[in-house]
C-alpha cells in the first residue's frame, strides 16, 4: 500500500459540492483508503488567466494502485464533474474540480503523463498549507526538505529559489 498525497481544486460551479465529491469519489478507488483530509482554503488563482476563487484541500490516501492507474481514478471524478478531457483543456484555466498527485510515497516518477512529486508544489501556499494540516515532517523526495520546511520558504518568498535544486 502506498501513502499518497492528492491535490484538490475547484474555481466554477458549486465549488464545495465538488470538493465533497472528490473526497467521496476518492474513497470510492479499488482498496483505497482516505486516511485525512486537510481543511479547505479559499484562494486567489494563478497564472494568466482572469478566473475566480479557488477552493482547495489535500488528501492523504492509502492506495494498492499504481501510479497510473491512480491517475486514471483522478481523471474519472474529474469527468464526472464536467471536467474536460486532458487535451481539449486550457492550461491553468478554470475548472470544476483539478486532482493532482502530490506526493506518492517517496517515489520520482517523470513521464508525459504524470510527474511526481508535482513539479510545482514546492512553489504554492495553496498545497503545501493543506498537506501540512495532515503531516509537516513528510519530505519532499528531491528537495529532500520537508512540507513544513517548504511551507515556510513560501511564506517568507523564497520558494523559487528552491525550484532550482530540482
Amino acid at each position: 500500500m502506498a501513502r499518497v498525497f492528492i491535490g484538490i481544486g475547484s474555481n466554477v460551479g458549486d465549488r464545495h459540492e465538488y470538493v465533497r465529491l472528490a473526497q467521496r469519489g476518492l474513497g470510492e478507488m479499488p482498496g483505497t483508503r482516505v486516511k485525512a483530509l486537510s481543511r479547505i482554503y479559499e484562494t486567489q488563482s494563478v497564472g494568466p488567466i482572469p478566473q475566480g476563487e479557488y477552493l482547495n484541500a489535500v488528501a492523504e490516501l492509502e492506495t494498492p494502485l499504481d501510479p497510473y492507474d491512480l491517475l486514471d481514478g483522478l481523471e474519472a471524478i474529474e469527468r464526472e464533474t464536467g471536467r474536460v478531457p486532458r487535451d481539449e483543456r486550457v492550461k491553468w484555466g478554470p475548472r470544476t474540480l483539478d486532482l493532482d498527485v502530490l506526493l506518492y510515497g517517496n517515489r520520482v516518477i517523470s513521464s508525459d503523463e504524470l510527474i511526481v512529486p508535482h513539479p510545482l508544489m514546492h512553489e504554492r501556499w495553496f498545497v503545501l498549507k493543506p498537506l501540512a494540516d495532515i503531516d509537516p515532517a513528510v519530505v519532499h523526495p528531491l528537495l529532500e526538505m520537508t512540507v513544513g520546511q517548504l511551507l515556510i520558504y513560501v511564506e517568507q518568498g523564497e520558494a523559487k529559489q528552491l525550484g532550482q535544486r530540482c
